[in-house]
């Protein structure tokens, strides 16, 4: 057996025994779950990035402090293990989606149709057409996408205009990368939406919605109106008289719907919380929408479905170590940080925060946001603080406005941050340094709609 097909034995194994343990609740299975995942983290040596290295280490520190200090250690281990397996398996069920998408004639169209329309309408369909992308291909879409782009946007296409093409390029780019960070905040199968669900479990996707869909129309208004007013505005290309048809986005949006609504179906008849639905609903639903496109070659195209998933899964799953590594060892530190601090410890704390009421969930986005400019990723920040804020039981901050605030934190670092996957792709593209896409090209927006959305969480009349 190939090393590639050894570690995907070993994530399968994780997530089917992850998978069991959620639905039917035997901790046998989590523990089998826990041990496939020490061997997959073992056959990583030499695979990872800096990042997801350090963060191991971070974790394998934190573990003796648990050993030492924690009055129960090995359940405290066992627990945190769990979520660790958890999110690795949440990366896997949701990186289903993508086998399919990456295959579809579907997807290609709707890609030239968005690229394709006309300057006034091209920011806000590019934007929100790349946010319900990125919620079946997630990252994946600014490599489809920018490549798009950059094909499509030569001098010739600019009438030999250099300036407009780098106007194009610019606004096009923009559009992408605001538009694919707002899919963790649109999507209800969105990384986001496990973290801050999977940690306040008492709080529903039905209570954080008003919050998170008023701010992504916010950040959507908002850039928008920047794009607009920023331009420029050259003369149209006469030669392209007619707009695309929006048809194929239309398609699209039905087939997203489709999978969404075969989620809500999951956690309504098993009873499940919508994080666990997704599991089980975004494989199904690749699965058939696989079987779709090979629905000429007999049986429902059940059996054709069955084989590309056998043959593919190393090439589709190999890549995603990393945000494994990155977001399991998240999760871990996360749990584990909430079961070693000592919140009575931090009662002068609380005395100051409490004056300031809703004001929290603004300095909680805003602590995303900065320190992700210093090359803390996303996914550790939000982890920690929704583990830890609704422990201090704050006056006015209520458990579905901290998972918002957290969220929108979250996509706004995508937005800024120079130091992101999402940045470092545009940048490498674009031949332009992630720091003038994030501050310079980046800059009139975030002034703009950092002030909104501080307004939203404190007077939302939610």
């Amino acid at each position: 057996m190939s090393p590639a097909r050894l570690r995907v034995s070993l994530l399968l194994l994780v997530t089917l025994a992850t998978l069991y343990h959620l639905v039917v609740g035997n901790l046998f299975w989590q523990a089998v779950g826990i041990g496939a995942l020490l061997l997959y983290l073992a056959t990583l040596v030499g695979q990872l990035t800096r990042m997801a290295k350090g963060l191991l280490l971070v974790a394998g520190v934190l573990t003796l402090v648990a050993l030492w200090r924690s009055p129960n250690p090995a359940q405290l281990l066992f627990e945190a293990s769990g979520r660790f397996a958890f999110f690795a398996t949440f990366v896997v069920a949701l990186s289903m989606l993508r086998l399919p998408a990456y295959r579809s004639r579907l997807v290609r169209r709707c890609g030239q149709s968005m690229l394709h329309q006309p300057p006034s309408r091209r920011y806000p369909i590019l934007s929100l057409g790349s946010a319900l992308f990125g919620i079946i291909l997630n990252i994946g879409v600014l490599n489809l996408f920018a490549a798009m782009i950059e094909k499509s946007n030569t001098l010739g296409a600019a009438q030999g205009r250099a300036w407009v093409r780098e106007a194009r390029q610019r606004r096009m780019m923009l559009a992408l990368l605001r538009g694919f960070s707002l899919a963790p905040l649109i999507s209800p199968m969105g990384i986001g939406v496990a973290v801050v669900l999977s940690s306040l479990p008492q709080v529903t996707w039905l209570e954080l919605a008003p919050y998170i869909l008023g701010a992504a129309m916010l950040i959507f208004l908002a850039g928008w109106a920047v794009d607009y007013l920023t331009g420029p505005h050259p003369p149209a290309n006469k030669a392209q008289a007619t707009s695309p048809s929006l048809r194929p986005l239309a398609q699209f949006s039905v087939l997203l719907v489709g999978i969404v609504a075969l989620v809500f179906s999951i956690a309504w008849l098993l009873d499940l919380r919508l994080p666990i639905a997704a599991l089980l609903g975004a494989p199904t639903g690749a699965f058939l929408w696989l079987a779709w496109q090979r629905r000429r070659l007999g049986y429902g195209g059940l059996p054709a479905a069955m084989t590309v998933v056998h043959r593919q899964l190393p090439w589709l799953l190999s890549p995603s170590a990393n945000e494994i590594v990155v977001l399991g060892a998240a999760g871990y530190l996360g749990h584990l940080c909430v079961g070693l601090v000592d919140t009575q410890q931090l009662a002068p704390l609380l005395t100051v925060l409490n004056q300031w009421a809703a004001f929290n969930a603004v300095l909680a986005m805003l602590m995303v946001v900065g320190l992700a400019q210093i090359g803390v990723n996303p996914i550790v920040t939000v982890t920690l603080l929704v583990g830890l804020l609704p422990q201090l039981a704050i006056e006015g901050l209520t458990p579905p406005l901290i998972g918002a605030s957290l969220m929108v934190g979250w996509a706004l670092a995508l937005m800024s941050s120079p130091m992101t996957a999402s940045m470092l792709i545009l940048s490498r593209f674009t031949g332009v340094p992630a720091t003038r896409i994030g501050y310079r090209w980046n800059g009139r927006f975030l002034v703009t709609s950092i002030p909104l959305l501080a307004g939203w969480f404190v007077w939302s009349p939610f």
